[in-house]
């Protein structure tokens, strides 16, 4: 987190904490990561380093998350993206947070069980825009900013939306990285799209402890990430620093103030933010 932190919405002039994690001694996972979980080629990753990422978009002010004119605004600007990215019945990836409709839009029930036909008419509350597919977004950015995209994956039962995204990510020529909770969603591209940069999101609310560190250990051999996207809550822990030390970026969400910011700086690579106030 370099020179871009100079843009992030509540810049602050100096931190006593702006400074590298010290080296983290090795634990008995250290050499297994390094077979298990190989740190990937720099030049692919350099855009996850290059800037701060608006969360959802750049929304608040009379912007909703996950609206074409949040990312518009995003790219404006000059952040990148993050975005949520669901399955439709008929395996169209729309891009929607909740796997309920109501918190955002007039309708109810959920995503997963309407077509993609039926989900081009929802319009999302407080914008004058339907809930947007996948593909349309990639097209509006057309590569002018990098794009996060967050798979969501409750279950094991993951190849209807990998697809979804892959089929959405076909011949898209701008920087963009795949990204989950579940691990099986960055195995699933490592085998059937590895092109695509793949990230593993974490957080250790209600994972702490020696289960914790397995469950962790064990979901990173899985997924063999290109980059951890890391809750800022838990920063700083052994677990990302032991990524960043074998070269694997480090992003950190959800960052809403200066105070989380200083940690992302000490301790993460990059910041997936939320202007203070947007909610």
């Amino acid at each position: 987190m370099r020179a871009s932190i100079r843009a992030a919405p509540w810049a602050f002039p100096s931190c006593p904490l702006a400074r590298r994690s010290r080296s983290t001694p090795l634990s008995p996972f250290a050499r297994l990561d390094s077979c298990l979980s190989p740190a990937p080629d720099a030049a692919r990753v350099a855009f996850l380093r290059a800037q701060p990422f608006a969360h959802r978009g750049l929304h608040g002010k009379g912007l909703v998350e996950n609206s074409l004119a949040a990312f518009d605004a995003a790219i404006a600007a000059g952040y990148g993206m993050e975005c949520d990215v669901r399955a439709s019945q008929d395996g169209v990836a729309f891009v929607f947070h909740d796997a309920d409709l109501d918190r955002l839009t007039a309708e109810k029930g959920k995503l997963a069980d309407r077509s993609a036909s039926l989900l081009d008419a929802v319009i999302l509350s407080g914008a004058r825009e339907p809930l947007p597919r996948l593909d349309a977004l990639l097209h509006r950015i057309d590569g002018r900013a990098p794009l996060l995209i967050e798979v969501k994956a409750p279950t094991r039962n993951v190849i209807r939306i990998c697809r979804a995204t892959r089929r959405a990510l076909e011949g898209y020529r701008g920087p963009v990285a795949i990204m989950s909770f579940n691990p099986l969603v960055a195995s699933w591209f490592r085998r059937e799209a590895p092109h695509i940069v793949r990230g593993l999101v974490v957080t250790e609310e209600g994972k702490q402890g020696y289960r914790g560190r397995i469950a962790r250990t064990l979901a990173l051999w899985k997924a063999k990430p290109d980059f951890l996207a890391y809750d800022v809550r838990d920063l700083p822990s052994r677990f990302p620093a032991r990524a960043r030390q074998r070269g694997l970026p480090v992003l950190t969400w959800t960052v809403r103030n200066a105070a989380a910011e200083q940690v992302a700086f000490a301790h993460a690579d990059e910041s997936i933010f939320e202007i203070p106030g947007d909610g």
